[in-house]
């Protein structure tokens, strides 16, 4: 949460630089969409999924989404959440206070188009519940907060409200975008954000994404 475009789930490389430089002064601005960097290679990311620890899920004792702050300010009135609907989007409009008014938005779990922003969820690719389980139940709250409000990797992204809460905080052998051409993204994605943060998976996990990687080779995602 567009096959051969820089997946939007990915981030700008200037980060927040690039879009702050984007927040509108007006009441109401159309934004310039930010720089993407390229998705992870199908090769890169099947290489790297076998570099990941393969462990038992860790217990949920202590688990809270508070322990995951989000969204974080960035400055002049905008969040994290406010920031991924305009980098996801086309021809965003958006308030003095950072708030998305309008735009188009492609959700790429389901295929479905919007121009209403409350229709919209920022799903966290790897869900908070899910990080707990892999390695961040060890972590500070400062490194799950950087976590939860990731822009420099494919960690958010902006999708249908219907399809993130159908994911939950369910792992790729649980459940798997409806759109079977969004797979070898999502499986890349994955396995990049898991590389990034050390977090451990399954061997169901693991065998799921060796599967949606390999939709790649027949021009998935």
């Amino acid at each position: 949460m567009l096959p051969l475009r820089p997946w939007p789930s990915l981030t700008a490389t200037a980060a927040t630089v690039s879009f702050l430089a984007l927040i509108p002064s007006a009441d109401a601005t159309t934004a310039t969409p930010a720089e993407l960097p390229p998705a992870m290679s199908a090769p890169a990311a099947h290489a790297q999924l076998h570099q990941l620890v393969v462990a038992d899920p860790r217990p949920m004792a202590g688990y809270s989404r508070a322990r995951f702050p989000h969204w974080s300010q960035r400055g002049n009135s905008c969040d994290t959440r406010e920031l991924v609907l305009e980098r996801d989007g086309t021809d965003v409009k958006m308030d003095a206070q950072c708030r998305a008014l309008s735009g188009v938005w492609h959700s790429e779990y389901d295929g479905k188009d919007f121009t209403d922003p409350s229709a919209l969820d920022i799903d966290h690719m790897v869900p908070l519940a899910q990080a707990w389980r892999s390695g961040a139940s060890s972590w500070t709250d400062a490194r799950r907060k950087e976590f939860a409000n990731d822009l420099e990797g494919p960690q958010l992204i902006a999708v249908s409200a219907g399809s993130n809460r159908s994911k939950g905080d369910q792992s790729p052998d649980q459940w798997r975008p409806p759109r079977r051409a969004y797979w070898c993204t999502y499986s890349r994605a994955w396995i990049d954000i898991k590389s990034r943060y050390q977090l451990t998976i399954t061997d169901a996990e693991r065998d799921a994404l060796e599967e949606m990687v390999g939709t790649c080779h027949g021009g998935g995602g």
